[in-house]
């Protein structure tokens, strides 16, 4: 499995009893913040916002706190933080490529942060450019097997324009052009298809398979990386055998 499915995969089997969960809805405040700012504040007109409106209803994150984020960023609230959206690049552990995302409102304090975790890690922050070119962007929808049939998810997600369905370990992953994601989205609903995940993300186009010392590795650096207050999201390209997670699981 590959590094975006696998490392999804452990972070919502974790999500459930998460003590950082308040971590998390900083993050996403902070994306419904910024979708409301640059998109306006009405989700129906603005997919980025309808998406993580979408995602802290999933957590659970209470409506007053989702309304407060949008009017903040709209320009309605008290006052508030700008944050910038910037992208790290670099190679974790075993040379595998890595995308950062951040919201920061202090770049240098946050590049230097970012900076420090690959190289204490066994990677180096490179260049921009340097690896984006392995990763392309797609929506996702992860289901368990047990909540669905493939050939009936089969017949529904390809009828509603998705492009690829892949059979995983323990689940279905269906693929979608990131344009095309709301309407497969809509269409799942109103089949009432129950999907584990949904998410547009950066898929990579090759892996790198890691060992067993370089997997511990590469766990280590994810958490340490999504620890961090300014992270939005982490996509790296490495494949851990199944074998292998069982025994880190």
């Amino acid at each position: 499995m590959s590094g975006h499915s696998k490392w999804s995969t452990i972070k919502r089997k974790k999500g459930a009893a998460d003590a950082k969960r308040g971590k998390l809805f900083t993050k996403i405040i902070k994306e419904i913040s910024l979708a409301a700012r640059l998109g306006g504040g009405d989700p129906e007109g603005n997919p980025r916002l309808r998406q993580a409106i979408l995602a802290a209803k999933a957590e659970n994150m209470p409506k007053d706190n989702i309304e407060r984020a949008i009017k903040k960023g709209a320009g309605s609230g008290e006052g508030g933080i700008t944050y910038e959206e910037v992208t790290y690049e670099g190679y974790g552990p075993g040379g595998v490529a890595v995308l950062v995302e951040v919201m920061t409102d202090n770049k240098n304090r946050t590049v230097a942060e970012v900076r420090h975790i690959f190289s204490k890690h066994g990677g180096n922050l490179g260049e921009n450019g340097c690896v984006a070119w392995l990763f392309e962007k797609k929506g996702t929808f992860t289901f368990n097997k047990d909540d669905v049939s493939e050939d009936r998810l089969m017949e529904i997600v390809l009828d509603a324009g998705a492009q690829d369905l892949r059979e995983l370990e323990n689940e279905f992953e269906v693929l979608t052009d990131p344009l095309e994601f709301e309407a497969v989205r809509e269409v799942l609903d109103s089949e009432k298809m129950k999907y584990a995940a949904a998410e547009i993300t950066m898929v990579p186009k090759t892996t790198v398979d890691l060992d067993e010392p370089k997997a511990i590795q590469m766990m280590k650096f994810l958490e340490k990386m999504e620890d961090n207050d300014d992270v939005q999201h982490v996509y790296a390209n490495f494949n851990i055998s199944d074998e292998i997670m069982e025994r880190l699981s």
